[in-house]
């Protein structure tokens, strides 16, 4: 199995009304160098990042603060309660929070995958100031929506809601971790069997009858009850202040989940909104490049954050 070589330490914070589950790294950084603070993705884990730490040269390790949060309802932070439904501005406020208590005023350098990208994007458009470099890894955000299909939308949103209810929408439970790693194999055949048996301890735990459950609350299944306005997002990327880069994977995972609905054209267009933008493409890597070129994406980071 995978060894960590940079172990984390777990904390927990007071965010609004939950206790937010962080993982740290640098005990002895530089007090003076901007904390890095990295966001992970939809059913993922903050441990997910571990990879890439191991990966980070010695003297930015050594000078940085390391910051990765496991979200609401994701890894060790749990669920507000009760909870059947997500919003995405709610991710906002916590990054907000958790800024405050780690950051208080200095500017941060943020690094999202996935969602997290999408909310460290988004973020830096609302919080320009508290961003001093700006990383998106396969954040592409969310199709263009037409109006004239929000009654079936909101149908959609409610009948998944009371899915959840019935208990319909429970996520997979495993006989042990070793089924958990095989089901990460399986997502990404890229991934090690020696990094999915460490992932798998952190991405799931076995319950009081001995099976094996993501740490993800399954309302995360249920479809945003609020549609992507394109125009918000346009106005998000233009008031970002930070140098940004936008890291994409060379089989990227946009084209898997959104079909015709969405192009990587269409995203790059909307890159154009964002006033220092710079685009990176990862060799040989799926959506979860963190996990499947860790040193590429280490060295990427370190070179645009100095």
């Amino acid at each position: 199995m995978y060894q960590a070589t940079r172990p984390s330490r777990s904390a927990f914070v007071r965010v609004r009304t939950l206790d937010y589950h962080v993982r740290l790294w640098g005990e002895d950084a530089d007090a003076q160098a901007p904390p890095l603070v990295l966001l992970h993705g939809w059913m993922d884990v903050a441990a997910s990042y571990q990879f890439v730490v191991d990966a980070l040269a010695q003297d930015f390790f050594r000078a940085r603060t390391i910051i990765a949060p496991d979200w609401r309802g994701f890894g060790l932070s749990k669920p507000p309660a009760p909870c059947d439904h997500y919003l995405f501005v709610d991710y906002l406020a916590d990054l907000d929070f958790l800024l405050d208590h780690f950051a208080g005023d200095r500017p941060v350098d943020l690094v999202g995958h996935s969602m997290g990208g999408n909310v460290a994007m988004h973020y830096a458009g609302a919080r320009p100031g508290r961003i001093r470099r700006l990383i998106d890894l396969e954040g592409f955000g969310m199709p263009a929506t037409d109006p004239r299909t929000a009654p079936a939308h909101y149908a959609t949103w409610m009948d998944e809601v009371k899915l959840l209810h019935q208990g319909k929408m429970a996520l997979q439970s495993y006989d042990g971790p070793e089924g958990v790693a095989q089901r990460l194999s399986k997502t990404n055949p890229r991934l090690s069997s020696d990094k999915a048996g460490w992932l798998a301890r952190h991405w799931a735990q076995p319950g009081e009858d001995g099976r094996w459950r993501i740490l993800g609350d399954p309302a995360h299944k249920v479809v945003g009850a609020y549609r992507s306005r394109v125009e918000e997002v346009l106005a998000l990327y233009a008031a970002i202040s930070a140098p940004t880069l936008v890291v994409e994977a060379s089989d990227n995972g946009l084209h898997k989940w959104s079909g015709d609905t969405y192009t990587l054209e269409e995203f790059h267009a909307r890159l154009r909104h964002v006033r220092d933008c710079r685009r990176m493409v990862v060799p040989d890597a799926g959506h979860m490049l963190h996990h499947d070129q860790p040193e590429a994406v280490a060295r990427l980071i370190e070179q645009f954050v100095l």
